[in-house]
């Protein structure tokens, strides 16, 4: 039977730093990082504590920031974006990934799946497609990216080009209608051990252009009106109807007809004021188990969301088939 009433035992824990897996801990060495992507190096100066740094209010200087990190630490080249188009943090998508590795160990006796095949599914992919890029690089995963911007997935398509390392491990689906998440772009004979998302947090442009207005303040500048359009994104990246609490909970709603095609459905939750509400629609949806993942990089604090349908024999059963790891790690700290 499904657990009822499961946010009782899932209290959020604030966890303020990055994985231990993630390979962004601590400060930048931006002279090594301008050796691999030498663009970033006219962005780089010192600042009044005498620190070398960027500008992260630039998008221009993130997004040769982000170029230089996926090269170093990723293996991919010839990263980019379109003009206008979201500059994700590195840090906080590799952390979701080792995050998600370490919920699927639980399913797994303990042990972290490796390899192509582990197939993972990711809503909204964008533009920068980096969730595919970071999860093959570490663990081996094979991804589905699925976004409603076509130009974002023809920019995702030119990336996976690039990199013949990533041929036939990262494909593109276009959803078409923007009232779904996994209708019309998941098949009901499909299977997936995960789904991941990183969905629009706000409401309308109004309140995105706010908010990074307010971003922008905090970072060091003088007070401004508005900012570019590529340093909050495009707006089907930011904002939809309703915000993140009626994307997630639609997300949590159309994941019941696919109960059976994926192991662990997951979403990253950046207002935690919308637990309350998804936890219900999970309830009603018969989830049959929950988990809250926290993650935090500096003073941000976040977490994702994750469900799944199967009981634990069923969970085990999806994962008796994968290749048994020459060296498992072991994920002695329970979920």
């Amino acid at each position: 039977m499904p657990i009822k009433n499961k946010k009782r035992n899932v209290k959020q824990k604030i966890k303020a730093k990055l994985h231990p897996r993630n390979k962004h801990q601590g400060r930048y060495n931006l002279q090594e990082l301008a050796i691999s992507n030498p663009d970033l190096k006219p962005f780089i100066f010192i600042n009044e504590y005498e620190i070398e740094t960027l500008d992260f209010a630039d998008p221009e200087a993130v997004k040769a920031l982000n170029k230089a990190l996926l090269l170093h630490f990723y293996n991919v080249k010839n990263w980019g974006i379109p003009q206008g188009y979201l500059v994700p943090p590195i840090p906080g998508r590799a952390d979701y990934i080792h995050n998600i590795s370490d919920l699927l160990a639980t399913s797994n006796k303990g042990i972290i799946p490796k390899g192509k095949q582990i197939k993972c599914f990711d809503v909204g992919v964008g533009a920068n497609c980096v969730y595919p890029l970071i999860g093959n690089s570490e663990y081996g995963w094979n991804f589905v990216g699925v976004d409603i911007d076509q130009t974002a997935i023809d920019s995702a398509n030119k990336i996976v080009a690039a990199n013949p390392q990533l041929d036939g491990k990262i494909k593109f689906r276009h959803q078409i209608n923007n009232k779904n998440i996994f209708n019309g772009v998941m098949e009901l004979t499909e299977r997936f051990h995960v789904t991941i998302c990183n969905p629009p947090f706000y409401s309308s442009m109004h309140e995105a252009q706010a908010k990074a207005i307010k971003k922008v303040s905090n970072l060091g500048k003088e007070k401004v009106e508005e900012v570019t359009a590529n340093f909050g994104g495009q707006s089907k990246e930011v904002y939809c109807y309703g915000g993140e609490g009626k994307f997630v909970n639609t997300m949590i709603e159309q994941s019941k007809t696919y109960a059976n095609c994926c192991l662990w459905f997951t979403t990253l939750i950046s207002n935690v004021a919308h637990l309350d509400a998804a936890y219900k629609q999970l309830d009603y949806a018969e989830a049959f188990d929950i988990k809250i993942l926290p993650m935090g990089q500096g003073n941000k604090v976040s977490r994702i969301l994750a469900w799944t349908f199967q009981n634990k024999e069923k969970q085990e059963a999806w994962m008796s088939t994968l290749p048994q790891q020459e060296k498992p790690e072991i994920i002695k700290e329970e979920i």
